[in-house]
C-alpha cells in the first residue's frame, strides 16, 4: 500500500493518481493558486540507484525544453526531505485514453481523429530529436481546451497530451545506450533486442498499435495477420496501420508526421501510392541516417558534398567526416536539429562503453550567430574532469576552439570538446573526440582536418 503524505513542498496531497514501476503521481493543490496539479515522485526503492535518478531528471529537462501544448508542461522540480526528487507538472483533468477504453468504444470517426491528433504529439517529441519508446494508452492524457470541460469524446473537446518521458532518450543516445524498456503489445520488435537502433520508427509501431486498439476488431488482429477494422474506419487506414507495425523498422513510416499524413490520405480517400510502397521508398533514401554505413559507402550518399575516398557525408549532404583506420561511421542524431555523424571503431557501444574511443560531428547553419565557440564549450557537462589548455587550430577552412579534459569520472582517460566556425558565416561545426588511448596528439587535429562543411 502507498502512504498518501499530507504535503508535498507548497502542494497540499488529495489523493493518488497512478503508481509505475519507477515513481508515483500524485494530484496536488495550490492554494495560492487554486490550482491542481500532478506531482511525480522518484519511488523509494529507485531513489539510490544514480541511472534511474538521472533518467527521472531527464524527464524534467526534457519536458521543460519542449514548453509544447501537446506535452505535459513541467512547472517546477524539487526533491523530499528524503533526498528523492519530484516533478510538478499540469494535471491532465481529462484522465488517460487507458481510463476511456475502459468505457464504451468511441465512434468511429472520433476515434480516427484522436489517432490523428496522438501522432501530432509525438510529431512534436521527433521535431526535437526524442523518442518516447513507451506510448500506451496510460501515457496519452486529455486535458480541457480553454472555455471547455473534459468531454466523453475526445475528438469534440478535449486537446491530446503526450506524458511520461521517462523512457525518452534523445536519439544521441537512444541507439544501444539503454536496456530493454517499454510496454509488451506496444513496444516495437527490435526494443527487445539491447543492441539494436532504437529510433523514431519504434514509436511509430506504438502508434500503430494505438491505432490497433482503437479502430481494429477487438481481438481481431495479431501481430503479422490481416487488419480487421471496425464497422466506419475507411478501409485505406488497415493499410496505414499495417505499414506502422511492419515488423521490419524499414518497412513503416520514418516517423508520427508520416504516419500522421497517411492517415489523413487515407480519410481523405485520395488515390496515391500505397503507404508501404512509400515507406520502402523514403527508406531507399534515408537508411544512412539509421544504420551503420561502411567508409566506402559515402559513394552513395551526400548529393551536395562531393564523396571521399574514406570519409562519410551525412544524408543531406552538409557535413562530411574522414574515418580513422579501422573504424566504421553511421549517421548521427542530437537534440538540437542539424546534421550529425558518429565515427568509432565501434559505433553502436561507443555512447555506453568508455574503453571503445570514438568522434560526434554535429553541424549549425546559424550557431555561429547564437554563441561562441568558448561559451558553447563552457556549456558541455565535464564536470569532475581535469582540465587541459585551451588551444586554437585552423583545419580545412575552420577555425578551432579545442578543450581538452582528462580522468574524467566516467571512466574516459580523454575528451576534446572543439567547436569550428568559418569567417564571416554563422555556421558552426561541433565535434566531440574521445581518442584511442594512448594515440598520438596530432590524433585530434588529423580527425579535425578531415571535416568538410557545404
Amino acid at each position: 500500500m502507498v502512504t498518501s503524505p499530507a504535503r508535498i513542498g507548497s502542494y497540499r496531497i488529495e489523493r493518488l493518481l497512478g503508481v509505475g514501476s519507477f515513481a508515483t503521481v500524485w494530484l496536488g493543490h495550490d492554494a495560492a493558486l487554486g490550482a491542481h496539479v500532478a506531482i511525480k515522485v522518484l519511488a523509494e526503492n529507485w531513489s539510490h540507484d544514480l541511472r534511474v535518478r538521472e533518467r527521472f531528471l531527464d524527464e524534467a529537462r526534457l519536458l521543460w525544453r519542449l514548453n509544447d501544448d501537446r506535452v505535459v508542461r513541467v512547472h517546477a522540480l524539487g526533491e523530499l526531505p528524503d533526498g528523492r526528487p519530484y516533478l510538478v507538472m499540469a494535471w491532465a483533468e481529462g484522465g488517460s485514453l487507458h481510463e476511456r477504453l475502459a468505457g464504451d468504444p468511441l465512434p468511429a470517426r472520433p476515434a480516427v481523429a484522436l489517432l490523428r491528433e496522438i501522432c501530432a504529439g509525438v510529431a512534436v517529441l521527433h521535431e526535437h530529436g526524442i523518442v518516447h519508446r513507451d506510448l500506451t494508452p496510460g501515457n496519452v492524457l486529455f486535458a480541457a481546451r480553454p472555455g471547455t470541460h473534459a468531454h466523453p469524446h475526445p475528438a469534440a473537446a478535449d486537446r491530446v497530451v503526450i506524458a511520461d518521458l521517462g523512457l525518452a532518450k534523445a536519439l544521441a543516445a537512444a541507439s544501444g545506450l539503454t536496456a530493454r524498456a517499454g510496454t509488451p503489445g506496444y513496444m516495437a520488435p527490435e526494443q527487445d533486442d539491447p543492441l539494436a537502433i532504437v529510433d523514431r520508427r519504434a514509436d511509430v509501431y506504438g502508434l500503430g498499435r494505438l491505432g490497433m486498439r482503437l479502430l481494429a476488431v477487438p481481438g481481431g488482429h495479431r501481430p503479422g495477420e490481416a487488419v480487421r477494422l471496425r464497422d466506419g474506419v475507411p478501409p485505406k487506414v488497415a493499410e496505414v496501420l499495417r505499414t506502422a507495425t511492419a515488423r521490419r523498422p524499414a518497412n513503416r513510416y520514418p516517423d508520427a508526421a508520416e504516419l500522421g499524413a497517411a492517415l489523413d490520405r487515407a480519410t481523405a480517400g485520395r488515390s496515391r501510392a500505397g503507404p508501404l510502397a512509400m515507406a520502402a521508398g523514403r527508406t531507399a533514401m534515408g537508411l544512412a541516417t539509421v544504420c551503420v554505413i561502411a567508409a566506402a559507402a559515402s559513394d552513395s550518399i551526400g548529393a551536395r558534398l562531393p564523396p571521399r575516398p574514406g570519409a562519410v557525408v551525412d544524408a543531406a549532404g552538409q557535413l562530411s567526416l574522414r574515418i580513422p583506420a579501422g573504424w566504421a561511421a553511421r549517421s548521427g542524431h542530437w537534440t538540437r536539429p542539424g546534421p550529425a555523424l558518429v565515427v568509432s571503431p565501434d559505433p553502436a557501444r561507443w555512447t555506453r562503453d568508455t574503453a571503445v574511443p570514438g568522434a560526434f560531428a554535429w553541424l549549425s547553419r546559424d550557431g555561429a550567430a547564437e554563441t561562441t565557440p568558448e561559451r558553447f564549450v563552457a556549456g558541455r557537462p565535464n564536470a569532475g574532469c581535469a582540465t587541459m589548455p585551451v588551444r586554437t587550430s585552423r583545419q580545412a577552412g575552420l577555425d578551432w576552439f579545442i578543450a581538452g579534459f582528462r580522468a574524467c569520472p566516467d571512466g574516459r582517460a580523454e575528451v576534446v570538446e572543439a567547436v569550428g566556425t568559418r569567417p564571416g558565416d554563422t555556421v558552426l561545426v561541433y565535434v566531440q573526440v574521445a581518442p584511442p588511448r594512448g594515440s598520438a596528439p596530432a590524433f585530434v587535429d588529423t580527425l579535425l582536418a578531415g571535416v568538410r562543411v557545404r
